[in-house]
């Protein structure tokens, strides 16, 4: 009696052990995001990200977003890619269009692995707003929009990171819900 006790008292334990990992390991996508992969690791997990990782792929980013890094990776949804006029993506992936798409995509990339708290403190600092420089040479402006962070790019249009601070391996994750554009 006393042995079946102590295995359903472990069994509880392990459980909750779990669980309580689970929390600590933000879902995207539908799936658990683990802090010991890396960024397309993770990212080609997320039924949310089909769009982006299949960009990755054809503008031959895979290698660079599994490297060493930091990277700090403005990651926009699917519905976000959506939300471009019609065509654009097609248009994007196309090979002759390849040089455009990297430069889209490394646009959403900040060298270095900036938490959200981080964002927030360099918000704070700026006076309202903080310049991130990306890896394409571009700047994006970080802002606050009540208790969201929010994305100002250079043509002007704004994305809100939906879930912040997606740790990986090789640096940090926030999912946006728009895709930001370079000149």
């Amino acid at each position: 009696m006393k042995r079946t006790v102590a295995v359903l008292l472990l069994s509880i334990a392990a459980m909750a052990c779990t669980a309580m990992a689970a929390d600590k390991n933000p879902v995207v996508g539908g799936q658990t995001m683990y802090p010991t992969k890396d960024i397309i690791d993770n990212a080609v997990n997320s039924a949310d990200h089909t769009t982006l990782v299949a960009a990755v792929k054809a503008a031959g980013l895979v290698d660079t977003l599994k490297g060493a890094g930091p990277f700090t990776v403005f990651a926009p949804t699917n519905e976000a890619f959506a939300k471009l006029p019609a065509g654009t993506v097609e248009t994007l992936l196309k090979p002759e269009n390849k040089d455009m798409l990297t430069k889209i995509l490394t646009y959403h990339v900040v060298a270095g692995r900036l938490s959200a708290a981080e964002l927030k403190k360099e918000i704070r600092a700026g006076h309202g707003q903080a310049t991130l420089k990306t890896v394409s040479g571009g700047t994006l402006i970080a802002m606050m929009q009540g208790s969201n962070i929010v994305l100002k790019d250079e043509k002007g249009g704004m994305s809100t990171v939906t879930i912040p601070n997606v740790f990986q391996s090789n640096g940090v994750i926030h999912v946006v819900d728009t895709v930001v554009l370079p000149n």
